[in-house]
């Protein structure tokens, strides 16, 4: 709380990876080994989840965060505790054959499918698809999203492929498109390959990076049959905590829980991750009592968002949640803070109303931008209207 906040532009970037933590290919932070769980389906058993929090505690420091891409991160885990944490993985079904497999089936679902619908269908297939010898080597943070259920609710999530609901049939569409390419249940896997084999070979990919909608931006043209116009989305609201039709959504401050938390949500049902860091427990009907949990959609805590910050993570120039914890009663309902640690926006890639970005000397606010100096000139300069007003 002591870092003044600074008015102007942040100019010292942090080390980019390139690439997302696993379990098989974690990655160092401040407080040891980020192992990254990348559930089937976007879906734990209640005894995979059971099984998360003890090895957690046995492994690791306990601590367990939900990511924006709908995974769960164990955290404090050691170069000697990582491969008795594998094998406990394994043994719950866990993990993949191998870390380029893991890398690769990078899939998020939404949280609000139904029995028989086809989305558990289409997620398992699409994995398969992804991890299977001829699959196309994409970028480390490619990602895909099955979002088809009758309200979607995966626009404002990352990703580079879409499948999306079209009437009665499936839409596979390029994040950033406006079009894309009709499909079935039985097709929707093979258009997705389609259109990922045909990122790669138009010159998507430079050193291992590249995204789908920049490639669109660039000027790419889809390839024949992705050109059926998306029909417009009724817009969804923003979810927050209560109960749903498939049980109860809870929250989390900043994402993450102690293992004690997840475990004890574990014996009330199967939980369905979703990528706005909380948890669906299935077919739960009443408000669960359990501790470090946010059950009111008021909660101020719902309006902030914060990376690990400083000493957490060693590219973070200041702690973050404190500053956001202190910051929250003032955010106004709707809005949102987002308070990072370094200009990567780990936490919230995309603009926020609000954004305080660590800087060695304190924080630098900017509104309707992300952390990063070149892309916030140009999110400033796409609301131009909104902002300064049409000339």
């Amino acid at each position: 709380m002591s870092a003044p906040i600074i008015q102007g532009p942040i100019i010292q970037g942090p080390i980019i990876q390139g690439w997302c933590p696993g379990a098989l290919r974690p990655m160092l932070s401040g407080d040891g080994y980020v192992v990254r769980i990348r559930p089937h389906g976007g879906r734990l058993t209640g005894a995979q989840a059971i099984g998360i929090a003890t090895l957690s505690r046995a492994y690791g420091n306990g601590l367990i965060d939900l990511s924006a891409r709908a995974n769960v991160q164990l955290r404090g885990v050691t170069e000697a505790s990582h491969n008795p944490l594998i094998e406990g993985l394994r043994a719950l079904g866990l993990i993949d054959a191998s870390a380029e497999a893991e890398g690769r089936r990078n899939i998020v679902v939404t949280p609000f499918w139904a029995e028989g619908d086809g989305t558990q269908a289409i997620a398992a297939a699409l994995a398969q698809a992804l991890t299977a010898p001829d699959a196309p080597a994409l970028p480390g943070k490619f990602g895909f999203a099955i979002d088809h259920a009758a309200l979607p609710v995966l626009q404002d999530t990352a990703a580079d492929i879409r499948i999306e609901g079209q009437g009665n049939a499936l839409l596979v569409r390029a994040d950033g498109a406006t079009t894309g390419a009709i499909a079935t249940t039985e097709t929707v896997v093979q258009t997705a390959m389609t259109l990922a084999r045909w990122f790669a070979a138009s010159g998507g990919i430079t050193g291992n990076r590249g995204r789908m909608a920049a490639h669109i931006a660039r000027g790419a043209i889809l390839p024949v049959g992705f050109q059926t116009p998306a029909k417009p989305a009724a817009a969804a609201p923003a979810p927050v905590p209560g109960p749903l039709g498939l049980g109860w959504l809870v929250g989390f401050e900043f994402g993450q829980m102690q293992a004690e938390t997840l475990a004890a949500l574990a014996t009330l049902g199967a939980l369905r991750v979703t990528p706005w860091r909380m948890l669906l427990v299935e077919g739960l009907h009443g408000i669960p009592t359990i501790p470090g949990l946010i059950t009111d959609p008021a909660d101020p805590m719902l309006r902030v968002i914060a990376c690990t910050g400083a000493p957490g993570c060693p590219q973070a120039h200041q702690p973050t949640r404190p500053l956001a914890r202190a910051l929250a009663a003032s955010v106004p309902q709707g809005a949102t803070l987002h308070v990072s640690g370094c200009t990567k926006g780990c936490a919230h890639p995309g603009p926020a109303p609000l954004t305080l970005t660590a800087h060695p000397d304190g924080f630098a606010l900017t509104r309707y931008a992300v952390t990063d100096p070149i892309q916030s000139a140009a999110s400033l300069l796409a609301r131009a209207p909104t902002l300064f007003g049409t000339p």
